[in-house]
């Protein structure tokens, strides 16, 4: 088994990523669908770079970095994670993608990032979860703010994409929203 069931959800479980994997993460790095929204366009990504990212992915200092998993099937959907956690401030920093175009508005995202968000309270005791989303991004805008994230800030036309600039609107989810919804 390749999949380890680390946070189990519904429809989904949160993995530490596989080796296995470095292929579709490849796949999913080289893929502009995805890497625009994760400001990684500009990167070329090969085997061995992927490979080098899985294998560190949770070495680093408080970082928790997952596979997302479909449950009914084992089959690998994207990956999320927290991390720049300061334990001090109990702050983090959540970020998120799902890699192929026909899983993405399913749901799926929604429920990994509410699983993150009861590890991250529940389990790593933090106050305050922060993500950035490019202005572009109108999906995921609506998933994060269905969810309970709340817009707090926003840096004006700082992301240069196909000719245009995206402003990068800061959201976050605080302790007591969480406990309180």
């Amino acid at each position: 088994m390749k999949y380890f069931k680390k946070i189990v959800g519904k429809r989904i479980y949160l993995s530490p990523p596989s080796m296995e994997d470095v292929e579709i993460y490849t796949k999913w790095m080289n893929d502009r669908s995805v890497t625009d929204g994760i400001q990684n366009t500009s990167s070329i990504c090969t085997l061995e770079r992927e490979r080098k990212w899985i294998e560190n992915s949770n070495t680093k200092e408080n970082t928790f970095n997952f596979a997302i998993v479909e449950k009914e099937k084992d089959q690998l959907l994207g990956n999320c994670g927290i991390y720049k956690i300061d334990p001090i401030d109990r702050t983090a920093t959540l970020g998120i993608f799902i890699g192929e175009e026909e899983k993405r508005n399913q749901g799926y995202g929604a429920e990994a990032i509410s699983l993150l968000l009861d590890y991250g309270f529940n389990i790593l005791h933090l106050h305050n979860i922060h993500l950035s989303v490019f202005s572009f991004n109108e999906r995921a805008m609506a998933c994060y703010k269905k969810i309970g994230f709340q817009e707090y800030g926003r840096r004006h036309e700082c992301y240069y994409l196909n000719g245009q600039y995206y402003d990068e609107i800061l959201m976050e989810f605080l302790e007591e929203d969480y406990r309180n919804k």
